[in-house]
């Protein structure tokens, strides 16, 4: 059927290959001059059908950039389905987040770069020794400035391979955010204690026992955030400093950002397990910021019947405070197919970076 279409394209990525739009109107090649979008500012490119075309009743279609292994991809590097526009419609306006680059979901070179920290180091008010990583944006030896920190849990499971259950992929996820100029964050990624971990995550009595997570808080205050600030180009404010992590690494951010403030002003939170603690829904009812506060939490559907409504619950407790204090700022993230995964926390994490400090 013949109709006229235009297709309004914006997105981040301003590098300079061109774009062009491929569909079920010309078998799918990916890089055909005659379907090559006309740049009108930086990121922004349109291109009309000409008027007459025969084109199919339900266009079918994705955007390129000179070929499938420069295919547009979302937000998190994940593939997208393909988009659609009727004959009804005239003008369609569309958003692509991220690309591939030469079949990868990140370029290579603006992976961070990983320091070890200290592969056995010491803490005091643990009695007992941790590896810690610090992840340097790529550009950071060639820049002057200064950076916000994000202090993560449950290292292990942070890059590489993952240990046991997978891995949150976090260094190939500021690669992605690379691209788009959002991955000015230094990540500094702190093992867990095995079978101690719970404990760690914990407070006072829960209903896996007498928890120890004061001192494990102290261990990043008092040890791990000065030599970190003191090593490398901060922003030590609690503005620009966040603490984040997943079931008993997102609880455990809970209260660090409960308790202390005045140093984590931006908290990710993801499936965090707030069953272990109830009384903390009794905490957040008390808490006043002393500082603008954001808050990132996450949850699936499918972790359990019961992950939602937690969050929700915390978040109606914070909101019940009437914030006290300064602002807290909280977005909740709900996904109605996650479960308990690293794959899902990975594929969040990107978002919540941006959000929290961009």
């Amino acid at each position: 059927m013949a109709f006229s279409l235009r297709l309004e394209l914006r997105t981040h990525i301003t590098d300079d290959r061109p774009v062009f739009v491929s569909g079920n109107f010309c078998d799918w090649f990916p890089d055909l001059d005659r379907f090559q979008m006309q740049p009108v500012a930086p990121g922004e490119f349109v291109y009309e059908f000409p008027e007459g075309v025969d084109l199919p009743d339900t266009l079918e279609y994705k955007y390129t950039r000179g070929g499938w292994d420069h295919v547009e991809l979302g937000a998190s590097g994940e593939g997208v389905t393909n988009r659609r526009a009727t004959v009804s419609q005239s003008v369609v306006q569309d958003y692509v987040p991220h690309w591939r680059w030469f079949g990868m979901p990140f370029n290579p070179d603006f992976l961070p770069k990983i320091e070890l920290l200290g592969d056995t180091f010491e803490s005091p008010q643990l009695g007992a020794t941790r590896r810690v990583h610090v992840l340097l944006p790529h550009d950071y030896e060639t820049s002057n400035k200064q950076y916000p920190v994000l202090y993560l849990h449950d290292g292990q499971n942070l890059f590489g391979g993952g240990a046991g259950f997978g891995s949150w992929e976090v260094d190939q996820k500021m690669a992605l955010l690379a691209a788009r100029n959002h991955h000015e964050v230094i990540l500094v990624s702190i093992d867990h204690a095995n079978d101690e971990r719970i404990r760690e995550f914990t407070f006072n009595r829960t209903r896996a026992g007498q928890g120890r997570g004061k001192y494990y808080l102290d261990f990043i205050l008092q040890t791990i955030k000065p030599l970190v600030d003191k090593r490398f180009r901060t922003l030590p404010d609690a503005a620009h400093t966040g603490v984040g992590g997943s079931s008993l690494g997102g609880l455990i951010s809970i209260y660090a950002g409960l308790l202390h403030p005045d140093v984590f002003g931006r908290l990710m939170v993801f499936s965090p397990s707030l069953w272990i603690s109830p009384k903390i829904y009794f905490d957040a009812i008390r808490f006043q910021a002393p500082v603008p506060m954001k808050i990132y939490a996450y949850g699936g559907e499918q972790e359990s019947i019961y992950m939602v409504p937690n969050i929700q619950r915390f978040n109606e407790s914070l909101v019940r405070q009437n914030y006290g204090g300064h602002s807290i700022d909280i977005r909740v993230s709900v996904d109605p197919t996650g479960t308990h995964q690293e794959a899902h926390w990975s594929r969040e994490f990107p978002k919540a970076v941006e959000w929290l400090f961009y």
